[in-house]
């Protein structure tokens, strides 16, 4: 009869833990996004309010930059990565980063990951910095914590 209670007292403990485990939270996963979604990245476009929309972004998450490779009616188009606040603001590509040329947004596109928390000025270099200053291809994002992701 002990032997019987102990498989018992086995089998209902077993069935807590698998209780336990089904309401538990899953695991926060990083997500894709296409910067722009179904514009992708082209003159024009509001990013700034696309960054709301889709917002917050986290640690790890990926953005994915697509665009065409010039062409006879397509104009370039690159992703730079801005070092301050200042420089983004006024399109400054002096200590800027090119992190994505002008062929590397065809197909599948340019993935970047998130890997830190801190701000990402991101903006298009072309054109000597036009459609950073006129064409609003601009956004800041500020991942936080993966942590966070189920809060």
């Amino acid at each position: 009869m002990a032997g019987m209670a102990t498989s018992s007292a086995a089998v209902v403990a077993a069935a807590a833990v698998v209780a336990l485990l089904a309401l538990a939270p899953a695991a926060s996963t990083a997500e894709r996004f296409v910067v722009g979604d179904a514009a992708r990245w082209t003159w024009g476009y509001n990013y700034t309010d696309w960054v709301i929309k889709k917002g917050p972004f986290f640690q790890n998450d990926t953005l994915v930059f697509m665009y065409d490779p010039p062409n006879a009616t397509v104009h370039a188009h690159s992703v730079y990565m801005m070092r301050n606040l200042a420089d983004y603001q006024s399109c400054n590509l002096k200590a800027a980063k090119l992190v994505a040329g002008i062929t590397q947004g065809a197909g599948s596109g340019f993935e970047f990951v998130l890997t830190k928390r801190k701000k990402h000025y991101f903006v298009c270099g072309e054109r000597g910095g036009i459609h950073c200053t006129m064409g609003q291809m601009k956004f800041i994002v500020k991942p936080k914590s993966s942590a966070c992701r189920d809060d």
